[in-house]
């Protein structure tokens, strides 16, 4: 995928996430979680034998919203624990 195909879904994405966890980061923010979610849940999705981030599509944009929800939910943990 290209460069603005990458903002384009981290942003869909990190807006998904941001509405499921509830936080508020700035679309900025939202921009670069949707980027590190689409990063870990394609890892996740190879760890389970599926496929990871296929292209633009539904799919992937559901993808990277696990993958982002799950960097939000373990960041908490890691700023509750400290």
């Amino acid at each position: 995928m290209g460069i603005i195909a990458w903002i384009v879904l981290g942003l869909i994405a990190g807006w998904l996430a941001s509405i499921v966890m509830k936080t508020n980061s700035g679309a900025v923010g939202d921009i670069i979680l949707g980027i590190i979610g689409a990063i870990l849940g394609g890892f996740l999705m190879n760890l389970v034998g599926s496929y990871g981030i296929t292209g633009f599509n539904l799919y992937s944009i559901i993808v990277a919203t696990i993958g982002a929800v799950v960097f939000i939910w373990v960041g908490r943990l890691l700023r509750f624990s400290a």
